[in-house]
């Protein structure tokens, strides 16, 4: 446990170099504190600080930088949130309209990444496999366009073959049949019912309705399940840009998604704002990298996660308000009906 005169010397420090990006010494430390302490008071309370590996201290310098504990007890306990993000973000949200889903994800880790200065990330609507309406086109020399559009207003088209060629009026009787019975329904089981209902339609037709099945299926596994943007913002990162091999790892993170979607599958179940830390634990993948994530929902279900990528030394507070926010543009934009 800390006393109050610790803690407000670590909250200090850990702005400080959240700030500057250089070690914090006693006497600066000292200033940006405002507690009228000795250097040698304040060198012996940084001294329990480093003994609690809450503070390291570099080779190349007598000051202190956090240690991956210290920014945890810092963004748990000490942080001082300062409003004031509204109405940058705001100017975006006219960016993230609802008539296509995929638009508003695209638009949002845009602006999680511009407010930032960092990665925006955000995960997909989980899809469900369900079609509202669809259409076949005849184009001749038996091919058929199928056009299908799913509930949220996603529109997919895909181009099948068929072993006869079928007149428009055949694939009339086919839509009009898979939208007055089907629609709506999940396509496990229209593909169910279609298998018991199968005598009783023309043999080209079945096999028309189940080849639209299985577009949606197809569909859906294409979906892109994650969007990332801004990932050459690093570049720039003075924390990054003498150490290639941090660098390598982080693209690698971005590229595979892997890990990172588990993690942000994490994030889903949780309520509110969540930060991880690099270093803390094996749940980040890169020590120096820090991610604040936060739930977003549609008509009150969530659905995807989205957030922040950034060095471990970045304005938490700042960070937090933009992540919600922009959680809650999101949210009410995908709500919208």
């Amino acid at each position: 446990m800390l006393d109050d005169r610790a803690k407000l010397l670590l909250k200090a420090l850990v702005e400080r170099y959240i700030a500057d990006g250089q070690p914090v010494g006693s006497r600066t430390l000292s200033k940006a504190s405002g507690l009228e302490l000795s250097p040698a008071t304040i060198r012996n309370v940084m001294a329990d600080l480093e003994e609690l590996g809450l503070i390291a201290s570099p080779h190349t310098s007598a000051g202190r930088i956090p240690t991956a504990r210290g920014y945890r007890l810092f963004v748990d306990t000490l942080l001082t949130a300062k409003p004031g993000m509204s109405r940058e973000a705001g100017s975006f949200e006219s960016q993230l309209l609802p008539d296509q889903p995929q638009r508003v994800i695209a638009s949002a880790a845009h602006l999680l990444s511009s407010l930032s200065s960092f990665v925006g990330v955000v995960t997909s609507p989980r899809k469900t496999a369900v079609f509202h309406h669809i259409e076949f086109l005849r184009l001749g020399d038996r091919r058929v366009l199928v056009i299908m559009v799913s509930p949220d207003g996603d529109v997919q088209n895909r181009l099948v073959f068929t072993a006869q060629d079928l007149t428009q009026s055949d694939l009339t009787e086919a839509s009009n049949r898979l939208n007055a019975h089907y629609s709506g329904l999940s396509l496990d089981v229209v593909r169910d019912r279609l298998r018991t209902e199968v005598d009783q339609l023309r043999g080209e037709i079945a096999k028309l309705m189940s080849a639209a099945v299985d577009v949606g299926h197809q569909g859906l596994q294409e979906h892109e399940p994650m969007i990332i943007s801004g990932e050459r913002n690093l570049l720039t990162v003075q924390d990054f840009s003498h150490d290639m091999g941090s660098l390598r790892r982080m693209f690698d993170l971005f590229e595979q998604k892997t890990q990172l979607m588990r993690l942000l599958d994490v994030s889903e179940r949780a309520e509110g704002v969540r930060i991880y830390i690099g270093g803390e634990s094996q749940v980040v993948p890169v020590e120096e990298l820090s991610i604040v994530s936060a739930p977003y929902e549609v008509d009150g279900e969530v659905v995807g996660t989205l957030g922040v990528i950034g060095p471990t030394r970045m304005a938490y507070d700042r960070m937090i308000e933009i992540v919600d926010i922009t959680s809650r543009m999101v949210t009410n934009a995908l709500s919208q009906k």
